[in-house]
């Protein structure tokens, strides 16, 4: 009985271990076990993506809907999600999907791809058993609801390169029943508005822009209507937002825009989002970001914090927004950059035989639409990236790629199972991440390493990989340099076109970055928004507002930090 009673003891130690070490930190594109899309199954195109999500508060906890999905997903934390398979839901997955939270007894949902829809709703998301309430609402498309806090309901619709944003109340009260007026709000204006123009790097002259995926925030009694543009297949894909006083409006455009905004580094776009309240009362933005190379609707999640400022500007912080940040509920820390740099980037690599013309070297590149794919796809494959120096290493993060994957809809049993080793020498090898044993679907898996250790050789080895094709676009290594951080940016210059939409950034070289941030706004102390290039000295920066005087400054870095940033230039 003594054996017993201590071997006892020692299983609960063993749990309690496991539930002390707890990440911390997240990075961006979210680890989910993301859906394998089925509307292009007539086509046999299979691809994972997550887009358009809406993520509620309901009784202390948080639900993410996402498009097609085919279920939805539940944290405690906002960080880390468990997927729900509900009783009851859209057969074919629910479109752009919009949800709210009715005084902590309901929580509704609709977003039905037809653009016919009922609300749906529920007193238990995590049972799932949603009924439909009386009445459908028709020709809608990216639906948002918004209760305001005299519990009247509001809805916004929207995706077109045409037709605005509109709006209409709700009767709570009386099966959800639609005022008789619709009230357009807002419309993209791109011939002012340079961000709101399509295409990559906004460089599209012939089409214009989508604008779409309304959603309202409420704060200090004024009305933030958010919107996307100018499409969800773009780096440039973000969220801008217009204020008023009103629901309906009338609604004025914010002088910094757009909000949500990440067109540089690995993981590009944080449109068609949401808000939602998180731990310590913070607000946190979920939007879409791209992958594109399947399909042009081939994407992933992305988190940021969202503020305002004194003046009530809503802003965020995307500045190295796919570098390690922070989780929500890290009490004063949540949302800031940990400071951990890439280690991996550009490095050599050796490894197993790669198949067609997809080599090693995609895995390092910080390009999410080039990978490596493997000449086989079991235990035999390998990776080993060299870091040069022996930088203490903080974090991996291993995205794998569909490739030829033949998979549809939420399949079971997914699972990734591999090895990450580290070593200073290139013969004695720690294992610092250990999937081999695991059940887990982790298309994205980022892991914060438990004992941070120096090392100069990164070496993945595949167990199993649950595809045809073993695939990666991109293993990603983080943590602290030895070495010195760049110098101060020099002769920065900044002209402003004829079109003052567009302006041209230039600076001298420093052959000791890796990149460059620059970053700029509509004040000094305004410099909300920020654009990540790798290796180049210049940028044509095509998101301004005509009407609009900004400043500019840049930033070096390298895997050592980040050097003293250079001096403002202000553009009247």
């Amino acid at each position: 009985m003594k054996q017993l009673f201590f071997f006892f003891l020692f299983v609960l130690g063993l749990q309690a271990a496991a539930q002390t070490h707890q990440q911390q930190t997240y990075c961006n594109p979210l680890n989910l076990d993301y859906t394998y899309m089925i509307y292009n199954t007539h086509a046999g195109i299979s691809y994972r993506s997550g887009a358009d999500p809406t993520v509620v508060k309901f009784r202390g906890e948080y639900y993410m809907f996402v498009t097609r999905s085919l279920g939805y997903w539940h944290s405690t934390d906002l960080m880390n999600w468990q997927f729900i398979h509900p009783q009851r839901w859209y057969f074919q997955g629910s479109n752009a999907p919009t949800a709210f939270n009715y005084k902590d007894s309901l929580l509704y949902v609709t977003g039905d791809p037809s653009g016919a829809m009922n609300l749906l709703y529920t007193d238990n998301p995590q049972k799932g058993d949603w009924k439909a309430s009386p009445g459908i609402l028709y020709d809608l498309q990216d639906p948002a609801l918004f209760l305001d806090d005299d519990d009247q309901l509001y809805m916004y619709w929207g995706s077109s390169n045409v037709y605005p944003i509109r709006g209409r109340q709700l009767d709570v009260k009386n099966h959800f029943k639609p005022d008789s007026i619709i009230t357009p709000l807002i419309k993209l204006d791109g011939e002012k508005h340079g961000w709101e123009r399509f295409g990559t790097n906004h460089s599209d002259t012939v089409l214009k822009g989508y604008l779409e995926g309304a959603f309202m925030q409420k704060h200090n009694g004024k009305y933030y209507l958010l919107y996307a543009a100018p499409g969800t297949e773009f780096n440039v894909y973000g969220d801008g937002v217009y204020v008023g006083d009103h629901p309906l409006g009338p609604f004025t455009y914010q002088p910094h825009n757009p909000v949500f905004y990440k067109p540089g580094g690995f993981s590009n776009g944080a449109g068609h989002g949401s808000l939602v309240e998180g731990p310590m009362g913070m607000l946190w933005h979920f939007g879409s970001s791209m992958i594109s190379v399947n399909v042009n609707w081939e994407r992933r999640l992305a988190l940021f914090p969202a503020y305002f400022d004194r003046d009530g500007i809503m802003y965020s912080d995307t500045n190295f927004g796919d570098y390690p940040h922070y989780a929500p509920a890290v009490a004063g820390k949540a949302g800031e950059f940990t400071g951990w740099m890439l280690l991996s980037y550009k490095k050599k690599i050796t490894g197993s035989a790669a198949a067609e013309a997809h080599e090693l070297s995609s895995l390092t590149d910080e390009n999410i639409q080039s990978f490596w794919l493997s000449a086989k796809n079991d235990s035999s494959a390998w990776v080993t990236i060299d870091l040069e120096n022996t930088p203490v290493v903080r974090a991996v993060q291993i995205n794998f790629h569909d490739y030829k994957s033949g998979l549809y809809g939420r399949i079971p049993d997914l699972m990734h199972r591999y090895l990450v080793e580290a070593s200073v020498d290139g013969r004695n090898w720690t294992t610092i991440v250990d999937r081999s044993e695991s059940f887990k679907d982790v298309p994205n898996d980022y892991v914060e390493i438990e004992q941070p250790q120096p090392a100069r050789f990164i070496r993945y080895r595949n167990i199993y990989h649950p595809t045809t094709h073993l695939a990666i676009s991109e293993i990603r290594v983080f943590g602290e340099g030895k070495g010195k951080v760049p110098a101060q940016v020099k002769d920065l210059k900044a002209d402003r076109k004829t079109d003052r939409r567009d302006v041209m950034i230039t600076w001298k070289k420093d052959p000791s970055a890796q990149g460059y941030n620059v970053k700029w706004g509509i004040a000094p102390d305004k410099l909300y928004n920020s654009w990540l290039i790798y290796d180049e000295t210049e940028l044509l920066l095509k998101s301004l507002s005509t009407d609009q005087e900004y400043y500019i400054n840049v930033e070096a870095f390298n895997e050592n930090g980040i050097g003293k940033t250079s001096t403002l230039v202000h553009l009247p």
